[in-house]
């Protein structure tokens, strides 16, 4: 079974988390590119949709799905998202399609986070991809200085500028052993928007698509 059949069972997977009447945040990335081809057959249910990035939004629109922008809500009840890095424990590193603090703004306001990967994104220790980083372009070279002072090898994402008009720094060789810490450490550096760890807010459900099945990870 090819990576894209993976990506394909956990998204499908995902669609049994849908419930009447609720409001769904809807991520970013291939997986969830699947989740939300499937979305048509079920958008009646939905009181309302959101969107973590405007490729996201544009897809949803192509299908006939109306979204509506997160400014009108405080709350959502379940986003569904996919993941570049997942570990057992529901940390994730995310933001490798650029859309990591909106993604985080939405994770963040849902009563229920469904993480949807295949299994080569499932991972003993977080670091082996590198850790995106969103950046207020005028803070780039100091905090990519600090950085390099925990440890890491920032390399800036050129020609690429998130829908917040911010630029993204990807930290290689970093090995994330205590996420939850290292999340908080380099929130602090100024200049920096966001960290792709998702450790504070974690996943509540990660769906693991393998070539015999879905496997859940945490309260399914």
């Amino acid at each position: 079974m090819t990576q894209d059949e993976q990506k394909r069972r956990a998204a499908i997977a995902a669609l049994d988390h849908i419930t009447d009447g609720i409001t769904l945040g809807v991520g970013t990335g291939s997986t969830v590119e699947h989740f939300i081809d499937a979305l048509p057959d079920h958008a009646h249910r939905l009181s309302a949709v959101v969107s973590s990035s405007d490729r996201t939004t544009a897809r949803l629109e192509s299908l006939g799905i109306e979204v509506k922008p997160f400014s009108e809500f405080d709350r959502i009840d379940l986003y569904v998202d996919g993941a570049d890095e997942a570990t057992k424990h529901l940390h994730l590193v995310k933001g490798g399609g650029g859309a990591l603090t909106r993604e985080k703004v939405l994770a963040g306001a849902a009563r229920r986070f469904v993480c949807i990967i295949d299994s080569s994104k499932l991972v003993g220790t977080l670091g082996r991809f590198p850790l995106p980083i969103e950046v207020v372009p005028m803070a780039r070279s100091f905090v990519a200085r600090q950085l390099v002072k925990a440890g890491g090898e920032p390399v800036w994402r050129r020609d690429f500028v998130t829908d917040n008009g911010n630029v993204i720094l990807d930290v290689h060789h970093l090995k994330i052993a205590n996420p939850l810490e290292v999340e908080t450490r380099f929130n602090q550096i100024p200049g920096v928007v966001t960290v792709g760890i998702f450790a504070h807010r974690g996943a509540d459900v990660l769906l693991v698509g393998e070539k015999d099945g879905v496997r859940t990870i945490g309260i399914g």
